[in-house]
């Protein structure tokens, strides 16, 4: 089973009045479900570089009269590149996406700076290469080497959640 986006939301324990930054949002699964999570007086950043995906996300939670998600251009391989405030989030989703960075320093600097103290990232990403399916063998950032990065940019392991067969999921707490 692929991982579901509703399903991990809910094991990441978001609450009414959340703000809440989805990193690398595509095509919005993560954003509305924490929509969701998060209520009307919450509110979701879906944050991509690809401005198409960000229109689409906007439209779809029009369409759904979700008030409380903003899109948001940005290169996450820069800090600062959210422009958010610092220490503004209670917490942080990136699912898929540190695969496809080269610094992948940068945008666990870019959550930390934008995280309150204690504020989570809930980290999603593939559990290996599935011959097509997901990164190629040598992209592929496996749970390990999460731990090492976000122990070495300031965060403390929380827990793992159960994110399908060929992902895995473990939140991140700001120290």
């Amino acid at each position: 089973m692929f991982s579901d986006p509703r399903d991990n939301v809910k094991q990441f324990s978001l609450g009414p009045g959340n703000f809440v930054a989805d990193f690398g949002a595509g095509s919005g699964f993560y954003t509305l479900a924490a929509s969701d999570a998060v209520g009307p007086d919450g509110k979701v950043y879906a944050i991509d570089v690809q401005k198409d995906l960000l229109l689409k996300i906007k439209n779809l939670a029009n369409s759904q009269h979700k008030r409380n998600v903003d899109v948001i251009w940005a290169d996450l391989e820069h800090v600062g590149g959210t422009k958010l405030r610092s220490m503004s989030l209670d917490a942080v989703i990136a699912a898929n996406i540190f695969f496809q960075f080269e610094n992948k320093d940068n945008p666990c600097l870019e959550m930390k700076r934008i995280l309150k103290k204690g504020g989570r990232v809930l980290l999603v990403d593939w559990a290996s290469s599935f011959g097509g399916i997901g990164p190629h063998s040598s992209s592929v950032f496996d749970a390990e080497k999460a731990k090492e990065l976000f122990k070495k940019n300031g965060f403390e392991y929380d827990r793992e959640i159960s994110a399908g067969a060929q992902h895995y999921g473990i939140i991140f707490r700001n120290k």
